[in-house]
This record gives structure tokens, sequence and C-alpha cells, in this order.
């Protein structure tokens, strides 16, 4: 089914406001959730609100908390999420980032003791709306495994980055896995199959069947041993600038998905080191590069990094926001 934005939003904010969110937290996650949506991103928008629900109804996240400075020096700042809405915690800490790239033309931000943001790419976003050039990355528990293994030991860990542009906004979010677990329920939910393959089946044959992949709980690492070396520094060092917890930690927490993560938000003042006139000239060769290339599939363009997503969001504010129906039955029963 296709619902508009705004009708989207409301419904969501309604329903987050019953379960204890207060004003200003209920907009900022219904906010987030529907523009996750909007831009295609169902797997972290709309379809995650029933998760969040039942994350909030069991204790697993503290409605009441506050982020908490616990230290700061030069353009470094570090938080306490006390286990906080992963959302609004987030959004606090890149604005954060960003105020500290206005007085010094860079400003790094470590979080600990978080839960899930839900889409990273939105806390970039609002960096590169604003002119900012950013890169955030968050560890997760164990929910791949290292390559070589058959057991999950390590987290897919999310990293994006972004660089503000006159159009459309060059954007990655990214897991370091081949695709997020949220995508694989998606396609499956959609009875499609992934396009290329995502993981393992029970037998360790490689597969692009969602559910041989949910069956066998084996995701696969993007680029094989590269994905998971990437993974596993960008858990260390997440940790070790926060102080905060590793994946094993997240692991013993046992509270569902990122309870108790660690994140990095990290925003840069193109301003301080080039003219918007020389930014744009570098971007715009690059993109004529990449969009002058011959394309393996006939009639099928070569994208660059976020173009998919504003492609999604015209398609959405034209036509409206693309919801499974028996999620959004979920969501009218909350």
């Amino acid at each position: 089914m296709k619902i508009k934005f705004e009708e989207l939003k409301y419904e969501l904010k309604q329903i987050l406001l019953q379960n204890g969110l207060n004003e200003e937290q209920a907009e900022i996650c219904s906010m987030t959730h529907a523009q996750a949506s909007q831009d295609g991103v169902t797997s972290h928008g709309v379809n995650r609100i029933p998760r969040f629900i039942e994350y909030i109804r069991k204790g697993w996240i503290n409605l009441k908390a506050e982020m908490e400075l616990l230290n700061k020096f030069s353009v470094i700042e570090t938080y306490d999420g006390h286990r906080g809405i992963g959302i609004v915690n987030a959004k606090k800490a890149s604005e954060r980032a960003i105020d500290l790239a206005k007085e010094n033309g860079i400003g790094i931000v470590t979080l600990r003791n978080t839960t899930h943001w839900m889409r990273g790419g939105s806390y970039i976003l609002d960096m590169v709306d604003q002119g900012f050039m950013g890169i955030s990355w968050s560890n997760t528990e164990s929910c791949m495994p290292p390559w070589g293994a058959k057991e999950q030991s390590i987290g897919n860990n999310p990293i994006c980055m972004g660089i503000p542009r006159k159009n459309n906004p060059i954007l990655l979010d990214m897991a370091e896995s081949q695709f997020s677990w949220g995508k694989i329920q998606t396609t499956r939910m959609n009875k499609e199959q992934l396009p290329f393959p995502g993981g393992f089946n029970t037998i360790g044959e490689i597969t692009k069947d969602p559910s041989e992949i949910e069956e066998s709980r084996r995701i696969m690492p993007m680029g094989y041993w590269k994905g998971s070396g990437f993974a596993i520094l960008l858990d260390l060092f997440s940790s070790i600038l926060s102080n905060g917890n590793t994946t094993a930690m997240i692991d013993k927490i046992n509270q569902g998905s990122g309870t108790g993560s660690s994140q990095v938000f990290i925003a840069f003042d193109p301003r301080y080191f080039i003219t918007e006139m020389q930014m744009e000239k570098i971007i715009e060769e690059t993109i004529y590069n990449i969009k002058n290339s011959e394309s393996t599939h006939q009639g099928v363009e070569v994208r660059y990094p976020g173009e998919g997503q504003s492609n999604n969001r015209n398609v959405s504010d034209n036509e409206g926001i693309y919801v499974d129906d028996s999620i959004w039955k979920k969501i009218k029963i909350l």
C-alpha cells in the first residue's frame, strides 16, 4: 500500500506518544522513521516500529534518559547515552559534532551506552543539509560470522559518509555485511531473491534466498575477509574512542538489537579547507565520470552513492510511501 508522508508521520507519532514518548521524542522519531521509508529504506523506517515498541515495553530503552557529557577536549566530546532512545541520542550527538565543526572546522562526538540508531544515514543527511561533510559509524551485537567461521561473533557495524552537493548529496550508508538483516527481511517479505549472494544456507552453500540465510543465521561479510576485518576495526574504534561497549560486551547485555552500542560522529566544514566553487567542481567532475561510464546492463544507468535514495524520495513524494500491508496492520494495532 502507498501512504502520503504527512499521514504516515502522523500515525507513527500518535503510536509513539501512546507508548510513553514525550512530544519532542515522538516528533524526532516519527520524522526519522517516516523519512527512512520515504527514501526507500523501509527496513529501518516503518518496519522497525513494532520492534522499537517491543523494546520500550520490555524496558530495554530508557525513555527518561538524557545524554551526559563525560569528557571534552579540543574538538572532541564524549557522551553517555544511558540507553536512551537511539534516534534521539544520535540526533543530538550529530548536531553537537556540527556545532564543533562550525567553530573549529571539524567536530568529533563519541557516544557510548546508547541504543539502535535505526538508519545511520539520517544523521549524515542532517550534516550535508547544513553544508557539512560527515562520517559516522556504530557497532552492534554479534550478527555476522567473521570470515572463515560458522558462528556469529562480530557485528555488521554500519558506517555512513556524506558530502553536500547543490543537487542531490553524495551519501554512503552501509553495513559491513553484503546486505543488512533489515534488507534480508524486507526481501523475504516481498517474496523476492537477493540480487547477489548474501549469505550461506544450513549446509554452507552461498545463496540469494533470504529465507535460507535467516534460517542459517550466516550472513556474508561484504568483500568476504575484507568486510570482516573492517567490521572488527570499526567495533574497536567506536568502543575505544567512547570507552564504551564492544560487540562482545553488547552480546552480554543481551537486550535485543543494538542495546548498549558505541558510536562515533565526525563533521567537517569543507569551507575551512576549500571554496564552495572548488568543491563543486571536484564533485561534478567525479559525477560526470561515473554517469558517463558504460553500463553493464543496457538501459540501466550507472549511479553514484545516494542517487538511488534521492530517486526513491521523488517517487514517494509523487506516489506515496510504500508500506507493507502486514507491517501496517501491526502498527495500527499498536
